[in-house]
């Protein structure tokens, strides 16, 4: 079935640090659905929603969360969309919560083969336990600077820090302890910011044109994702064919090692002597008039409502996800 006519209930918005991206990407994904020929419902995801889901169980043909922020992509709400038997857009929770957790992610992909920047990963209580000066020479110790410093869990580049030397740690840390209990410290690689984002429309996983992101400031940070005019986008990226080529095949090898479904952004650095290191996923890719999925859909050619539409269609066409099992829930 097509998706003219049918209802589409998306989910934007919520209590995260990331809510106003939230609500920009579902305006978005509803025109262009809306363009598509569907009904849509844009909702929060407050406490009237499951009850509301429920209600309405036999008018909502599919759910489209895009939310940005622990709530939306941690998996949690796709294992209680999955109780209710509600057909989603989206990956399993299980594989949302292994993109959502970085040093998870990078895990995966390291084991598949992919280059990521050497790193380490510790909990709040780690530096109360052992006392933070301790810690952090410590990890000066094991990290080569300059380095990063960032939540483990978390989206849009927000709490990160990078750190030129030993002194700086400290307030790093603390920005980075705002958003999660856990920090992720990481060398830093420097080169080119690429973007591929991958799509499966029934045919198994692809990858659109890579998106290279080149930020005013030289930071790709919060305000240079989202704020018109402070980065300059190139779609596709200015790389070799060959290299293109590369960071595809690797963006889809992460995809599929996570265990992603629908569609992704995978991110890379790209090093001067040409070497693409991973630098995380997301399965819930912003879909605002600056983000790179979209960017990278129209450089390929593809019309984001008919791409939208699809993924639509196929979620609500396969239903709650049973296969292999119903309770694939984040515990």
């Amino acid at each position: 079935m097509t998706i003219e006519g049918r209802h589409v209930v998306i989910l934007s918005g919520g209590i995260s640090h990331e809510r106003d991206v939230s609500l920009r990407s579902g305006r978005r994904v509803s025109d262009a659905l809306i363009k598509a020929g569907a009904r849509v419902t844009v909702r929060e995801p407050d406490e009237t929603l499951l009850p509301w889901l429920e209600e309405n169980f036999e008018d909502v043909d599919v759910v489209w969360p895009v939310l940005h922020g622990v709530s939306g992509e941690n998996g949690s709400l796709y294992s209680l969309l999955r109780a209710l038997e509600v057909p989603y857009v989206g990956s399993r929770p299980t594989a949302a919560k292994l993109a959502w957790d970085k040093a998870s992610a990078k895990a995966l992909v390291k084991r598949a083969g992919l280059r990521t920047p050497q790193s380490i990963v510790l909990p709040q209580d780690t530096f109360r336990e052992l006392g933070a000066a301790s810690v952090i020479h410590a990890i000066s110790k094991g990290i080569d600077f300059p380095a990063v410093v960032k939540p483990v869990e978390g989206g849009s580049s927000q709490g990160v820090s990078f750190v030129e030397e030993t002194l700086q740690f400290s307030r790093a840390l603390v920005t980075a302890f705002t958003y999660d209990e856990g920090v992720l410290i990481e060398r830093k690689v420097t080169g080119t910011e690429v973007m591929v984002g991958v799509l499966d429309l029934g045919d198994g996983p692809f990858a659109v044109p890579p998106v290279e992101v080149v930020p005013t400031s030289g930071v790709y940070d919060y305000a240079a994702r989202y704020n018109a005019g402070e980065t300059t986008f190139f779609a596709p990226a200015r790389l070799a064919p060959e290299l293109i080529a590369k960071v595809s095949e690797l963006a889809i090898t992460a995809y599929n090692v996570i265990g992603m479904a629908d569609m992704a952004r995978v991110d890379f650095i790209i090093d001067d002597e040409g070497i693409p290191w991973f630098i995380e996923a997301d399965p819930i890719p912003g879909m605002t008039e600056t983000s790179l999925l979209p960017l990278g859909i129209d450089a390929a050619g593809l019309e984001l409502s008919e791409v939208y539409a699809k993924l639509a269609e196929r979620a609500a066409d396969r239903g709650p996800r049973n296969t292999p099992t119903h309770t694939d829930f984040v515990v």
